[in-house]
């Protein structure tokens, strides 16, 4: 079975790749797929974002092999269909995180057929979020613990 975690991973935090790692543990192929809004300016582009996710995933130890990553500009639903894909995978920090992603799931699942399952955040990623992160690393704080190493290198070259 594939499963795909969509997002905008802008950047991608530690949270983030322990979801990834996490659900390439129990599909046989996951799709990391970055999404995003041309029309809006990210701190990187999807090409960049792309980049990081797979230097990422690759620094990891025990790098799982069955991890992919695409990028995708329009309704998510489609990239479903067009590649046949039934199961969503989303990380849940907290019940905010819950509130939001819940009417996401209930109308992609409506319009494609497709599930989406949560899987909760480690404690130790519950309070990361590519915002906060983005913010920090603005003032010149420490990203470091909080972001893959290759991503804390883009996101400081990025304000300095």
């Amino acid at each position: 079975m594939r499963a795909v975690c969509p997002g905008s991973f802008d950047p991608i935090t530690l949270g983030h790749l322990d979801i990834f790692t996490r659900a390439a543990e129990q599909w046989d192929e996951v799709t990391v797929l970055v999404t995003y809004n041309p029309n809006k300016n990210g701190l990187f582009t999807a090409e960049e974002r792309v980049d990081l996710i797979e230097r990422s995933i690759a620094a990891l130890p025990d790098a799982p092999q069955n991890i992919n990553v695409d990028v995708w500009d329009k309704l998510l639903v489609d990239y479903l269909n067009e590649h046949d894909i039934k199961a969503m995978v989303k990380g849940l920090r907290s019940s905010l995180d819950y509130e939001y992603e819940l009417p996401m799931a209930q109308m992609n699942q409506r319009l494609s057929g497709a599930d989406t399952f949560f899987l909760l955040t480690k404690p130790e990623y519950g309070y990361i979020s590519s915002t906060l992160c983005k913010e920090v690393a603005k003032y010149g704080g420490d990203i470091s613990g909080l972001l893959p190493g290759p991503v804390v290198e883009a996101v400081q070259a990025k304000f300095n």
